[in-house]
């Protein structure tokens, strides 16, 4: 047996509450589908700031490396210093986020399953800034062939994996923005001509911000650049029932960490209603990313099985109560761990 070292990031707000719960159901997992994870704790975020004066310490980012795969909850005001820099550090240049519609979750349709597929290590999130004078600013945002051709490739990909609508739409605003995202849309028609099987479309972003609110269902898979990426996915969760409901992942040809998308909403730390199943479906992303990378069935079986664990949760309505339900977040991850060794699981 395979054991695979998970370095874990238990973040700020109700980050540690997350973590909580979702380690219960990655215990259910590995007894269920006889996987064994090694969990490796690791400091990062605001917490780490105030005790250490760092973010993002260096023996936090030592632990990362001599790890398979990394699992981290949300940060909070020091998010620029944690996962930015880690998204560069290691080059995970797809930042994957998939978004679909539970039972007895309020939705917008009940037919939602898209998936995003957002380059993550540049546009203006690259984070190069400075000051003309005292009266101007200028953000710089660079846009390369390189990272465009991979993202790209990732997308349609994907999208052949799927079984929904086979389609990939690529968002940009390249009749304003004609060089940056010009190059962004231009390798997009270059790589869906590799992809005859998938059907390719464009949208400027401000109409798919629109088209997002008025037809969700519509959609499969979108191919952003890091910004835009970022903001639409966000409005595209709350057509699921929040962030709450929102997993995430961050890839690259050698690593993957895996987060929920949401903040550390600290304002709801210490009341034990956080909706878990953010943190958790990353779990199981980050178990099919293994069962990929490695080969590993049984990481699959797991994977699989946790998210069929979310959704007898759900049914029974063993949620908390942004889902409908009276659990505390630890209460319905306890529903779900029980559901992966139940027969009805």
């Amino acid at each position: 047996m395979t054991e695979y070292k998970i370095s874990l990031i238990p973040g700020d707000g109700i980050g540690p509450e997350l973590t909580e719960a979702t380690l219960k159901v990655l215990d259910s997992a590995q007894k269920k589908f006889g996987i064994k994870l090694q969990i490796i704790e690791a400091e990062a975020g605001d917490g780490t700031l105030a005790k250490t004066g760092a973010a993002l310490p260096e023996s936090t980012v030592q632990i990362i490396k001599d790890s398979h795969a990394c699992l981290k909850g949300p940060v909070g005001e020091s998010a620029a210093d944690v996962i930015v820099k880690l998204r560069i550090m290691f080059d995970l240049y797809a930042n994957l986020r998939p978004l679909k519609a539970y039972p007895n979750v309020p939705v917008a349709h009940p037919d939602i399953d898209m998936f995003f597929v957002r380059e993550n290590t540049e546009d203006v999130y690259k984070g190069i800034e400075f000051k003309i004078g005292e009266d101007t600013t200028v953000c710089m945002r660079i846009i390369t062939r390189k990272n465009c051709e991979r993202i790209a490739k990732k997308a349609f990909e994907i999208a052949r994996l799927r079984n929904g609508k086979k389609k990939v739409t690529a968002i940009h605003k390249a009749n304003v923005m004609r060089i940056t995202d010009g190059l962004f849309a231009s390798i997009c028609r270059e790589t869906a001509k590799q992809y005859p099987d998938i059907a390719f479309n464009e949208l400027y972003v401000d109409a798919a911000s629109m088209r997002l609110i008025k037809e969700p269902q519509a959609f499969d898979v979108f191919c952003t650049c890091n910004m835009f990426g970022d903001i639409l996915s966000d409005e595209a969760a709350q057509q699921i029932g929040g962030l709450g409901m929102a997993p995430g992942a961050n890839v690259g040809d050698n690593f993957g960490l895996f987060e929920p998308i949401h903040g550390s909403a600290p304002n709801r730390a210490g009341k034990h209603t956080a909706n878990p199943i953010s943190m958790i479906l990353s779990a199981k992303m980050m178990l099919e990313w293994l069962g990929e990378k490695y080969g590993d069935k049984k990481c699959l079986q797991a994977g699989a099985g946790i998210e069929n664990g979310v959704v007898y949760a759900l049914r029974n309505r063993q949620s908390v109560p942004d889902c409908g339900g009276t659990a505390t977040t630890v209460g319905m991850a306890e529903a779900i761990a029980a559901a992966l060794t139940a027969k009805t699981g």
